[in-house]
């Protein structure tokens, strides 16, 4: 693999390396379809989306859901996903992004907050898992924020310098979550975010993989 160069890629999964938006908004419409709300489009739900998850649900229907309403959109949405997911992809350029970072020397990996049991057959199944040091997804409730997730994430990673570390993501929380641990952080907006929404959290904002790996490589040297 060559000289290890100290730079590092934390990786998000959906809507990043994963592209999976057309499962993540017919498995959020059939949540709503749940409590008789409206469906909406992928241009809305890249407008509104936002974690906690509650909260976003907040904002489409102007309160909080119950503890009750959000178990059942909770238990519909991550149903429908699984049964839709088939359908999708790995983003463009993703595998040869992902073996050239790994064939300059430098590591990567990733943190999902999609379950862990589900994400790594998934990763598996792309033939992509050997490009990873650590690929570790969501192992506690769901809606949470990526933070506190990506603490015990670094920690796991011996020789991993947050200084020298990028997360790639397409939530503002992934740009949190890196802020967080002291890492720097890539946005990609073809996922659930927004450009207008992403460009508020004050790092770079790129519309391809091929890009976020150049930021990555820029803020890690």
């Amino acid at each position: 693999m060559g000289k290890k160069t100290g730079a590092h890629i934390v990786w998000d999964w959906n809507g990043t390396l994963f592209h999976d938006n057309d499962a993540i908004i017919g498995a959020t419409n059939a949540a709503f379809a749940e409590l008789g709300l409206e469906p909406i489009t992928m241009e809305q739900y890249r407008a509104l989306y936002c974690v906690p998850v509650p909260k976003f649900y907040e904002r489409l229907m102007g309160r909080l859901p119950t503890d009750a309403e959000w178990e059942v959109m909770d238990e519909t949405f991550h149903r429908y996903y699984a049964e839709h997911r088939v359908g999708c992809g790995l983003t463009e350029g993703a595998p040869e992004l992902l073996s050239d970072w790994r064939s300059a020397g430098r590591s990567q990996s990733i943190l999902s907050m999609y379950v862990h049991d589900e994400l790594v057959p998934l990763v598996r199944g792309f033939g992509i898992e050997a490009h990873f040091i650590r690929v570790d997804g969501r192992t506690g409730p769901s809606g949470g924020s990526k933070a506190e997730h990506m603490v015990r994430h670094l920690a796991s990673l011996a020789g991993v310098d947050p200084s020298r570390t990028v997360v790639i993501g397409d939530a503002a929380d992934d740009a949190v979550a890196a802020r967080h641990v002291g890492a720097g952080a890539v946005l990609y907006t073809g996922g659930s975010h927004g450009r207008a929404s992403l460009e508020e959290v004050g790092v770079p904002v790129v519309d391809s993989l091929a890009e976020a790996v150049a930021e990555a490589e820029r803020l890690a040297a």
